[in-house]
C-alpha cells in the first residue's frame, strides 16, 4: 500500500508530503484544482516519462517520492532478478533535473524507467478513463475470466509448452528449406566430396612431392654430381680415401711415443671411418639413382592436382582443403541424414502438440465452467448500479489456433435494456455504462487477485445519485481487502471515505500553487456542502452532508 507521498518543484505543487493509510480514501477539490496534477507526479514514480514542463522552477530539480509497504505482494524473486535491496517498507525516488535528465531509484539504488514500470505496474493500478477502453479489448475480458478461473499456474505452463511448440515447429520449418536446398547442392557437393577423398590429402604432402619432383626433374645433373663425389673420394692416386689411408698409417706409428699423437691417431681413425661410411652411402645413391619419367609424371600430376584443388577452393594451404573436405562431409551426411531428423521432429512437434492441446482443453473447459458465476455477478452488481436490464452473453469456444493465452474465442456481449440486441461492450454501452462496468469488474477481480493499491480516477463520471452512492459502496467494499483510492467529484462517493483529501488551488500575484491535505470531520461536512450545493453552505446542503457521512 501507498503510505507516503512527497512531491517538490512538480508543475503547480511547491512542496506536498501527505502520508496514507489503508481503507478508503477519497480525494476531491474544484475542477482546476490540480487533481491531474497530483495523479501526474504519482505516475513519475511509477515510470512515466517526464520532460522539463514537469518542473515548477526550471532553476532546480523535481523530485518526487513514494513510500510503499509492500509484504503482502510477494515481490522478493523480482528484486532479486533486478538485484535490488529488497525492503518490506520500499522508498522510489524520481529526481528531474533543470538539465532534462531524469533519474529513478529504489530504494536508494538506481533503475531504469523499465524496471521502475514493471515495479509500478505491480505497486497501484491506476485506473483512469482510458483504461475504461479495456473492457473492449479481448485479452482483457480473458483475463477476467481466468481470474475467476485461477488459471494462472495452468496458463504459466501452457506458455511455456506453447513455447516449446513454437521453437519445435521453426526448427521443423528450417530442416525443410534445408532439405530443399540441400537437394539441389547435394549431387555437386557429393562431386566435390569424392575429388577431394581420391587426393592425396595429408599434412606436409605437397612439400614431400615437390622435394620428389626435384629430385626427379634433375636426375641426370645429380647423377653427374655423385660420380664426381665419388671419383674424389676414390680415385686410385689421388683420392681422398687414399690419401687419408696413407695418414692413418703414419699416426698409427707415432702413437707408440705419446699420448698426444695417440689422441690425433684416434681422431684420424674416426675422420677416416666417417669418409668410408659416406663413400659407401654415394655408392648407394649412385646404384639407386635413375632417370624414370612415368614417376616424375605421375608425382608432376599429383602436385598440380593439388595446386588445382586449392585454387578451386581458394585455400593455399593442405590443412585447409582438409578443413574443406571435413565440411563438405558433414554437408553430405546431414543430407543424407535430413529425411530421418526431420520424421524424428514431426514426431516431436505431434508430441508437443498433444501436450499442448491436453492444456488449452483445461484452460477452456475451467473457462466455460465459470461463465455462468461471472454472469450473475457482473447483472447483480449492475443491477444495483441502475443497470437492472443489464444482459451478457459470455461464451468460450475453441479456435483454430493457439494463440498466447490459450486455443480459444471468448465472446463478451452487452445488453443494456430488455429486448435489445447484443453488441460489443464499447460499441454498445455509454460512458457511465463502461466505467459502472469496470467498477464491477475490478471488485470482482480483487476478491480472487491480491490486486495492488487502486486507484480510481473519476470512474463516477456520468453517474449520480443512487448509483453514485452504490458506486462508493462497492469502492469502500473492495478496500477491506486492499487500499482503494477514488479521485471524485461526486459527494455520494466523497461520503464512504475512510479518509477524505482535498486538493485546493491558491492564488496571488506572483504564482499558483496547489496542495493537499486531510480533512477533519467538520472540514469533510463543509466540503460536502459545497459539493452539494455550492459555496453559500445552506442549512439544507449541511444537512445532507451530516446524512451523508452518518449513513456512510
Amino acid at each position: 500500500m501507498l503510505t507516503n507521498l512527497s512531491i517538490k518543484n512538480y508543475a503547480l505543487i511547491d512542496q506536498l508530503n501527505v502520508s496514507f493509510s489503508n481503507g478508503f480514501t477519497v480525494i476531491t477539490g474544484e475542477t482546476g484544482a490540480g487533481k491531474s496534477i497530483l495523479l501526474g507526479g504519482l505516475s513519475l514514480v511509477l515510470g512515466k516519462r517526464a520532460d522539463l514542463s514537469s518542473l515548477r522552477d526550471k532553476t532546480i530539480k523535481c523530485v518526487i517520492e513514494a513510500e510503499f509497504k509492500i509484504e503482502k505482494y510477494n515481490l522478493n524473486s523480482f528484486f532479486d532478478k533486478q538485484d535490488l535491496d529488497y525492503e518490506d517498507v520500499t522508498i522510489i525516488r524520481r529526481e528531474i533535473q533543470p538539465s532534462g535528465k531524469s533519474r529513478a531509484f529504489v530504494n536508494d539504488t538506481p533503475v531504469t524507467l523499465g524496471v521502475l514500470s514493471k515495479l509500478g505496474e505491480r505497486l497501484i493500478d491506476v485506473h483512469s478513463q482510458h483504461q475504461t477502453l479495456q473492457l473492449g479489448d479481448n485479452d482483457f475480458q480473458l483475463k477476467v475470466v481466468d481470474a475467476l478461473a485461477d488459471n494462472s499456474k495452468i496458463l504459466e505452463k501452457y506458455t511455456a509448452t506453447l513455447k516449446q511448440y513454437q521453437s519445435i515447429t521453426k526448427e521443423l520449418e528450417e530442416l525443410i528449406v534445408f532439405k530443399d536446398n540441400a537437394s539441389k547442392e547435394q549431387d555437386y557437393n557429393s562431386f566435390l566430396l569424392k575429388e577431394l577423398e581420391s587426393a592425396p590429402l595429408k599434412e606436409g604432402i605437397i612439400e614431400e612431392l615437390e622435394q620428389e619432383y626435384e629430385q626427379l626433374n634433375n636426375v641426370e645433373l645429380i647423377m653427374e654430381q655423385l660420380a664426381a663425389g665419388n671419383q674424389l673420394l676414390n680415385e686410385e692416386q689421388i683420392g681422398v680415401i687414399s690419401a687419408l689411408s696413407q695418414l692413418k698409417q703414419v699416426t698409427t706409428k707415432l702413437s707408440s711415443y705419446s699420448n698426444k699423437y695417440s689422441s690425433l691417431n684416434e681422431r684420424v681413425q674416426s675422420v677416416f671411418i666417417e669418409l668410408d661410411d659416406i663413400a659407401s652411402e654415394l655408392q648407394d645413391y649412385i646404384e639407386n639413382t635413375e632417370a624414370n619419367p612415368k614417376v616424375l609424371e605421375e608425382v608432376s600430376a599429383k602436385l598440380q592436382l593439388l595446386y588445382d584443388l586449392q585454387k578451386k577452393h581458394s585455400v593455399l594451404t593442405i590443412e585447409e582443403l582438409l578443413a574443406v573436405k571435413e565440411d563438405l562431409d558433414k554437408k553430405v551426411s546431414s543430407s543424407e541424414n535430413i529425411d530421418s531428423t526431420i520424421k524424428e521432429k514431426e514426431a516431436l512437434l505431434l508430441k508437443q502438440e498433444k501436450a499442448l492441446e491436453e492444456l488449452a482443453l483445461s484452460i477452456r473447459k475451467r473457462r466455460q465452467k465459470v461463465l455462468p458465476n461471472l454472469k450473475k455477478q457482473l447483472e447483480n452488481s449492475l443491477s444495483n448500479l441502475g443497470m437492472p436490464s443489464a444482459l451478457f452473453n459470455i461464451e468460450v469456444n475453441a479456435a483454430t489456433s493457439y494463440k498466447p493465452s490459450g486455443k480459444d474465442d471468448l465472446t463478451f456481449l452487452f445488453s443494456a435494456n430488455k429486448g435489445g440486441n447484443y453488441g460489443e461492450l464499447k460499441k454498445v454501452a455509454s460512458g457511465g455504462e463502461l466505467s459502472r462496468i469496470m467498477l464491477v469488474i475490478k471488485a470482482i477481480l480483487a476478491k480472487y487477485e491480491n490486486l495492488p493499491t487502486i486507484m480510481f480516477d473519476e470512474i463516477d463520471t456520468g453517474v449520480s445519485g443512487e448509483i453514485s452512492s452504490q458506486m462508493g459502496v462497492i469502492m469502500k467494499n473492495m478496500s477491506a481487502d486492499m487500499q482503494v483510492f477514488s479521485i471524485t467529484h461526486l459527494p455520494q462517493v466523497a461520503s464512504k471515505g475512510d479518509q477524505h483529501y482535498k486538493v485546493h488551488k491558491t492564488e496571488d500575484k506572483q504564482e499558483t500553487t496547489t496542495n493537499l491535505f486531510v480533512l477533519s470531520e467538520e472540514d469533510r461536512i463543509i466540503e460536502l456542502a459545497e459539493m452539494l450545493g455550492g459555496k453559500e453552505h445552506s442549512n439544507s446542503a449541511i444537512a445532507h452532508a451530516k446524512e451523508l457521512l452518518s449513513g456512510a
